[in-house]
């Protein structure tokens, strides 16, 4: 046996688009899209609308090599897999930023309240998971609706110690069919991330 040096480690650097969005990274042939390029498949029910938004380290940069995931329910509150859920709707979605101007964007529909566990609903939202060069481990947070009723009642969002900081949180929209949520990893803006 020869002694061999330890491999570096690395962060989420070129190889998370090379394997999870090898189209998005210039590499055609693997699979006709990527996973979670589309969460609409067919004639889903729900009212559509577009998640879009930038991700901006602590100097106020747009993340140009991030790449984000998106959870959700559909607009009946149920996951892919569930009884009755809606046959043309994934719930994930997974993309990588913009390497010009690092922006995001989903097309889905707008998801239905879900229920909590100990009880009662959460609010519309979806989760979504960040990974980009310098972050070790995925960071975890939700975009829910500016303006949703839901919100006041919103279990998660009630837990939220410093109120003014539930604004971070909230995906606005002037038409109501496109929403925008920045992310920020760091500084005053910083948005609320979540354990697991």
């Amino acid at each position: 046996m020869t002694d061999r040096p330890e491999t570096a480690s690395q962060t989420a650097g070129p190889y998370v688009h090379i394997g999870c969005t090898p189209n998005a990274a210039g590499i055609t042939g693997v699979f006709p899209t990527d996973l979670g390029a589309r969460m609409i498949t067919g004639e889903v029910a729900g009212k559509r609308i577009t998640l879009t938004g930038q991700i901006f380290d602590g100097t106020g940069t747009p993340l140009r090599d991030a790449m984000i995931e998106a959870w959700q329910a559909d607009a009946g509150g149920r996951f892919a897999g569930q009884d009755g859920a809606d046959p043309h709707f994934t719930g994930f979605g997974r993309c990588a930023c913009d390497a010009t101007d690092g922006s995001y964007r989903f097309e889905t529909v707008l998801p239905g309240a879900v229920p909590w566990p100990q009880g009662g609903t959460q609010a519309p939202h979806i989760t979504l998971w960040i990974v980009a060069r310098g972050i070790n481990l995925g960071l975890h947070t939700r975009a829910y609706f500016d303006g949703q009723p839901q919100n006041a009642k919103d279990p998660l969002l009630a837990r939220i110690e410093h109120k003014s900081r539930v604004q971070t949180l909230m995906a606005k929209s002037e038409d109501g069919l496109t929403y925008h949520f920045n992310i920020h990893l760091q500084g005053v803006e910083e948005t609320i991330f979540f354990d697991a």
